[in-house]
Formats: C-alpha cells, structure tokens, sequence
C-alpha cells in the first residue's frame, strides 16, 4: 500500500485537479456514436501472465458498459514493443487500443535508439490500470534462501547463475541488471516472451532464479514450497508474502520501482472517444467484481486522466532512464 500511495500522490502532483475531474466526470459524449462495431484490445505479452489478465478485465469492463464485443489479441515478442508498435500503427478511430506497461512504454525509448514508436507521439493514453509488485524467486534447489546467500552465491559462481525475466528490456530485466551492479556480481539473463512461460522453465528447474513482475505467480508456489521467496521488490513487504523481506531490508536501497500498466489508443484518437473509454474503465476498475480480479494477481487498481497518464509515462521515462544511464545498459 505504501508504494501505491506514494505512486498516487506522485500522479496528483503532476496534473491539475480541475483536469482530472472534467476527464473522470463528465458525460459520456460519445455513447451515441461511438462502439458501434467490435474493438480489439491488443496485450503485448503471452497469455495467462499479469498483463493478459488485466487486459481481459479491461475487456469486460468495456464490453459491459459499451455494449460491444471486446476481442483481445495477445501479440508477444521483444519485451512487449512487437504489440505495442500494431497499436501504434492503428488507426485512431477507437476500434483498436493496446493494454501496455511500463516496459513497451518508457523503458525501451531509453534503451533502443531505433524504436519504431514514441510513446509522446504515437499514442493517446486514456487511463492507468494497475500497479503490481515484483519478487525475486528461486527454485528451491538452490543453496540459498535470501539476498545475501543469492548475491554470495552469485559472485562465487560468476556467469552461471540464471536470472528470468519477461523479455529484454523489460522492467524485471533492468531490475536484474541494477541488482549486479550495485552488488559487483554477474548473472546470466535468460529472457522470455512473458510470464507464464518464464514461470514454467522455473518451476522444471531449467531456471534458477526470476524477478517476476506479479506476486500472483509467485506466492502461492512460495507457500506450497515450489519456489523459494528471496525478495519482494517494493518499499514495504506485500501482504501475499509477509514472511519475505524486502530487497531495502536485505541492503540494497532504491529497488522501489512500480510496474504499472496503462490503457491507451493509436495517436489522435478522438477527444470525444477518450473520455468516454476513461469515464467506462475507470468506474468499471472501481467495481468488487474488478478489485478482486486484480488481486488475484498482486495488482491494485491505478486511476488516472488521460493528462495525469501522459505526465506519468514522461516522469517514468526520465526515472527509467536515469536508472538506465548508471547501470550503463543498453540495447543497440
């Protein structure tokens, strides 16, 4: 709750209020004429992980409020850029919208010269979604079973030990990077398309270790003893793991960076569209039947305005980008 609340008021700080009340409250002025055939919602990542989950979600939300199919099409591939770039490419017509994170959106830019989009240019946000926790877990053949026997671990086995991640470039990725920076050790990334494949391999063993972007994966396998809870990355413990500590308690400050995930359009979606799409979803993702879905998964909702989101992705950006910088990683 403390990073929720932190992220929160990071948001309110960054648009006027006056703003986010006529984008939250005001009518639905385009019900009449907009949704009048069915809209996909692209998820940039595999199925079954916490971004598709979230997607179809978002999905029913506005289905039932719209009264229109909803058809969600799952484009995996490079950290989430594959399907966020088809969304991008989209018309802006209403018919096509892209269930992303913080990854596609702020990270790449500073990883990747050559991205094919921009998240200023190329999209019209319409809400935050939710914000969800990370771990680091470990099989639990691993002689290890916190951060301090990983990091030892680690620097007597230079290389060998593996780390998962939802793809190369991803928030978890850089997490894993950070964490060998400033513990002077070196680990071997293993990427995947997303995280329901990354959980398997490590479950089989083929996997040592994940930094999982959703605690929903990774605390029931704790707690039946599949797998071995070494961290929570936030700045307080998640109440589905309270017995793991977090990677602050273990000596290592700064590892408090949220994962969130956002709705947005193709660029130049109509105003009239945008408001209607945020009024729907963020009363929907107000709803039990919602909260609960989402906690299901370690996620929380995160309401925004259309403004509000614009000005998160640009803080986030610079945030990423200055964590980027001083691990000196890159892509190109």
């Amino acid at each position: 709750m403390a990073l929720l609340a932190a992220f929160r008021a990071r948001l309110l700080r960054c648009a006027l209020a006056s703003v986010c009340l006529a984008a939250a409250g005001g009518p639905l002025l385009a019900a009449e004429v907009y949704s009048s055939k069915p809209i996909k919602l692209i998820v940039p990542f595999p199925p079954g992980g916490p971004t598709d989950i979230m997607g179809r979600v978002v999905a029913k939300i506005i289905s039932d409020k719209l009264g229109q199919s909803v058809v969600v099409e799952n484009k995996p591939d490079a950290g989430g850029n594959v399907g966020t770039d088809a969304a991008a490419k989209s018309p802006g017509d209403g018919y096509t919208l892209v269930l992303s994170a913080v990854s596609p959106l702020v990270i790449a830019p500073s990883l990747q010269s050559k991205l094919p989009y921009d998240y200023g240019r190329d999209f019209t946000p319409i809400t935050l979604v939710a914000l969800t926790k990370a771990a680091i877990v470990a099989h639990p053949s691993m002689p290890f079973s916190d951060l301090k026997g990983m990091v030892e671990y680690a620097r007597a086995n230079p290389g060998k030990l593996t780390y998962g991640s939802s793809g190369v470039g991803t928030a978890n990725h850089l997490l894993g990077e950070m964490l060998q920076s400033v513990a002077g050790v070196q680990m071997l990334h293993v990427p995947y398309k997303g995280t329901a494949p990354l959980v398997q391999d490590l479950l089989g063993g083929q996997l040592m270790t994940s930094i999982e972007s959703s605690l929903s994966s990774a605390a029931p396998n704790i707690r039946s003893g599949k797998l071995k809870g070494i961290a929570v990355v936030s700045s307080a413990r998640s109440t589905l793991l309270p017995d793991v500590p977090t990677v602050a308690e273990q000596g290592y400050a700064g590892f408090d960076l949220p994962f969130w995930f956002g709705l947005l359009g193709p660029a130049k979606l109509p105003g009239e569209v945008t408001a209607t799409l945020s009024k729907v979803v963020s009363e929907g993702l107000r709803s039990a039947e919602a909260v609960e879905h989402l906690a299901q998964i370690g996620a929380e909702p995160l309401l925004s305005s259309p403004e509000q989101f614009a000005e998160c992705m640009r803080i986030e950006h610079r945030r990423w980008a200055k964590v980027i910088r001083v691990a000196k990683i890159t892509l190109d």
